[in-house]
């Protein structure tokens, strides 16, 4: 008679895929070391009060400091409306601005044309499958409208895992939210 050999219950030792799982994980921590989050844990209520009004709050690490200094020595003249705001309030977002810009590691030194997020080097790599015509459909508006395409911009978060295919969009564009 043959004696089958079973391992002993309990804790698994990591072989085949969980192994490979593992060592890949591992491998893409130091590229997170010292990387601060997108959107930082605490956010100032007058920024997604006076800035999430109009537009997405974005993210400070998305923008160098350099260009969050322009952005907001210009309320008076940004981009193209008056988005004027008391002293105290400038200043309180200014300093959490400056605290927590360039955390992305692809924006730390990148100042994009006009200080704007969408004309970075890396949003335009990042959207190059995207038809110009999405830009302008009615569920999307503009490249600025982050929420319309990642369902966790609001919170920083731009995974691709989160990416959703705007309503009413034409499905001849699918493509570029499926590769």
């Amino acid at each position: 008679m043959r004696t089958e050999f079973h391992p002993p219950r309990g804790p698994w030792p990591l072989t085949g895929w969980a192994a490979a799982g593992l060592l890949s994980l591992s491998a893409a921590l130091p590229a997170w070391a010292g990387e601060k989050p997108l959107m930082p844990a605490s956010v100032p209520k007058a920024y997604t009060q006076e800035c999430g009004s109009c537009h997405t709050a974005y993210p400070p690490g998305l923008l160098p400091a350099a260009s969050w200094q322009r952005l907001m020595t210009g309320l008076d003249q940004h981009f193209g409306t008056d988005a004027s705001l008391d002293e105290a309030t400038v200043k309180q977002l200014a300093t959490w601005l400056q605290a927590n810009a360039g955390t992305y590691k692809r924006v730390r030194s990148e100042a994009p044309p006009q200080d704007r997020i969408t004309q970075s080097a890396w949003f335009k790599r990042e959207h190059r499958g995207i038809d110009a015509a999405v830009w302008s459909h009615a569920s999307v508006r503009s490249a600025a409208n982050c929420v319309a395409c990642h369902s966790g911009a609001e919170r920083g978060n731009f995974s691709e895992r989160g990416l959703r295919f705007p309503a009413g969009l034409d499905l001849r564009y699918r493509s570029a939210w499926d590769d």
